[in-house]
């Protein structure tokens, strides 16, 4: 018998107003998977990150966590069943330090003082896991790399010991060498057996890095690939609509969220 998927979309949808954005959308992330979010702009994939993590509730469908259907309806309930989130601005406060912005909103105290100590040594202990190049723990955000900030957001979402990472775009703005130490990052968060949702227009990124990808085109499923299989071409003509997956009907112009 096969084990199900840690998160599961079946028949998905999400209006705005008049304009429906995702219809009948199907997604499965297994455990220890890299699964690529991939379309042109206005496809609806920053649109699917919010259905998943609460921000923007489904209109319709079912979400399916390791086999049972569950509801997610805000922020808290996708937290509570494993669920975090990298969106692409970060969220970071640049006038804090890597702790500060680790554990903000969440800190430590002990007898009625924020434990400085204690936050530092999760911090560095969670660092260690995923990176080899620790930045200065008490250094601004904002004095960081663009490729260490990234570490930095991706490792705030890590304190709850997620199941399920949805990032969006995390390489759109780094150098190749920054690029590197992401992707890397993101392997090892794989190794460990977590379900990764990856948004990325980048197909070398994706070639190099994903299990599976997912193509969404004006707001419906258009296509699934085993990235080690298919071509990139297959992966392009999905994407610009050259070819369409034999279910889809034509879909209404879909405004751009």
């Amino acid at each position: 018998m096969s084990t199900p998927p840690l998160l599961a979309l079946h028949g998905v949808c999400k209006r705005f107003g008049v304009v429906e954005v995702l219809t009948d959308i199907e997604l499965e992330i297994h455990a220890g998977q890299v699964v690529a979010l991939m379309g042109d702009n206005g496809a609806g994939k920053s649109t699917l990150v919010k259905v998943i993590s609460g921000v923007a509730p489904a209109d319709k469908g079912a979400i399916e966590w390791e086999g049972r259907t569950v509801h997610v309806r805000r922020p808290h309930d996708a937290r509570d069943l494993g669920i975090a989130t990298v969106y692409q601005d970060l969220a970071l406060c640049g006038n804090l330090d890597v702790v500060g912005n680790l554990f903000l909103g969440r800190e430590i105290s002990r007898y009625g003082f924020l434990d400085e100590v204690e936050m530092e040594r999760r911090t560095r202990h969670l660092l260690e896991r995923l990176t080899r190049a620790i930045p200065d723990l008490r250094a601004p955000v904002v004095s960081l790399s663009s490729g260490q900030r990234q570490t930095v957001a991706i490792a705030r979402s890590l304190l709850g010991d997620p199941r399920v990472l949805l990032l969006d775009e995390p390489t759109a703005a780094l150098g190749f060498e920054q690029t590197t130490e992401v992707l890397d990052l993101v392997d090892r968060l794989r190794d460990r057996g977590v379900g990764v949702l990856l948004i990325s227009h980048n197909l070398g990124d994706v070639k190099a890095l994903a299990d599976r990808a997912a193509v969404l085109r004006l707001g419906r499923n258009n296509g699934f690939f085993d990235v080690n299989t298919a071509s990139q071409e297959q992966i392009i003509s999905s994407i610009t609509g050259a070819t369409e997956d034999s279910s889809r009907r034509t879909a209404p112009h879909e405004a751009r969220w």
